[in-house]
């Protein structure tokens, strides 16, 4: 709902006051400094400070929050950020807990790039054939997670397989957005989903009209980019068009776009295999959102081309999380009346099979494909798959692990 239609109170808070950003702002950067543990530790952190410390929303309040961002693409835990964020000071508010939440692991980030491009090639480092390996077990379990939460029965599994198959034969933007496209249209018309509760109306400082306008950008520029793209050739809207379609298409947090991200720098030579899974392997090792790998990835492949190389880490950090901002801003208000949409949730279904077929493709190329040469790579992947997936070690242990293991092996 719009400030005025909720009564008097919204309006005090839009445009939000400048103490509520600073506060916003110092509460989420104090989050991003540490919050370790992937996207599942982010939200016990987020409920530990805004539900039980500052009292910003209440639980029910929370869940649902919760419950829209696991709805949507994009990371889950920035986007629950985000949403808080909005819900306490507006678009601003949105904003600014996500620069607090995500600019200390990207400079940490960035800056790691720059010290990778001064050691020069790193193609023949046993830890780093370590790293791929692990890549290869992280990626297998979020895929396995995904289908087990998203996949249940036979047409949803039925639509993932197909969209697999598919993408196996075609890896472009228009064969990944097309996959969409159709997973949606099947869900929409064949799959059932189990009717919701009604939750209650809640207060959203985000105006109705600026709602429509986001998801509009959002749509306009997943259809457009690809074909600015191809008329103009320039690098810099290439990119940004590969790390936006990435932040719009993947579900199920940072892990599952990492092979999303791989195919797209890789192949076209921006990096090498080895530079995208040394800034994989860091990411682990900083807090925050394993979003911001896209600031290592955007600074190396600026490197040698500007002296300004980080503009480079800012404009694949700002694409990747640009669908998110928009789609929660988007999202958001009518958030009550989508959750009771059939047509809404059975189409919802469809694309997260899908999702999870493309995920699949991309398990075995370029994940798969890059890393595993022989049964030493399968029996060390099998090691960290167990060790993640039945152990529950976190993930920065098992990359370490595996990353001695790589160079017992190199």
């Amino acid at each position: 709902m719009s400030p005025s239609d909720a009564g008097p109170g919204a309006r005090g808070r839009w445009p939000a006051s400048m103490a509520r950003l600073w506060e916003l702002l110092f509460v989420a950067t104090r989050l991003g400094l540490t919050s370790f543990g992937g996207p599942i530790a982010h939200l016990g952190y987020f409920r530990a400070e805004y539900v039980h410390r500052r009292k910003w929303l209440d639980e029910a309040a929370y869940a649902d929050v919760v419950a829209l961002c696991q709805f949507l693409p994009g990371p889950a835990s920035s986007q629950v950020g985000i949403a808080i964020g909005m819900m306490r000071a507006g678009l601003p508010g949105g904003f600014v807990a996500w620069l607090g939440f995500t600019l200390p692991s990207a400079v940490a980030l960035a800056l790691f790039a720059y010290g990778v491009a001064s050691v020069g090639d790193i193609a023949d480092v046993g830890w780093l054939r370590g790293l791929k390996i692990a890549a290869v077990a992280v990626v297998a379990l979020a895929v396995w997670g995904m289908a087990r939460s998203l996949t249940p029965g036979r047409p949803r599994v039925t639509i993932a397989i197909g969209a697999a198959i598919a993408l196996l034969f075609g890896r472009g933007a228009v064969d990944q957005i097309g996959v969409i496209v159709v997973g949606g249209l099947l869900g929409w018309f064949f799959l059932r989903v189990a009717p919701v509760a009604s939750p209650p109306t809640r207060e959203i400082p985000v105006p109705r009209a600026v709602a429509v306008g986001a998801l509009a950008i959002f749509a306009g520029l997943l259809a457009a980019l690809p074909w600015l793209r191809a008329a103009t050739g320039s690098q810099a809207v290439a990119v940004f068009d590969s790390f936006y379609r990435a932040g719009a298409l993947v579900f199920g947090g940072g892990h599952a776009v990492l092979p999303l991200l791989q195919a797209e720098v890789v192949p076209p030579g921006w990096l090498t295999n080895e530079q995208f899974i040394a800034g994989y392997g860091a990411a682990q090792a900083v807090p925050g959102p394993l979003f911001t790998v896209s600031a290592y990835l955007g600074t190396a492949m600026h490197l040698s081309s500007t002296p300004l190389w980080w503009l480079g880490g800012l404009l694949a950090l700002g694409a990747i999380f640009l669908p998110s901002f928009l789609l929660v801003a988007g999202a958001l208000p009518f958030w009550n009346s989508l959750r009771a949409m059939h047509g809404a949730r059975r189409t919802m279904a469809g694309i997260n099979a899908a999702v999870v077929g493309l995920l699949l493709a991309a398990l075995y190329d370029p994940v798969w494909t890059s890393a595993i040469e022989g049964p030493s790579d399968v029996a060390l992947a099998l090691a960290a798959f167990l060790g993640l997936a039945f152990w529950k070690l976190p993930p920065w242990l098992v990359v370490v692990l595996a990353a001695v293991g790589g160079a017992v092996l190199g």
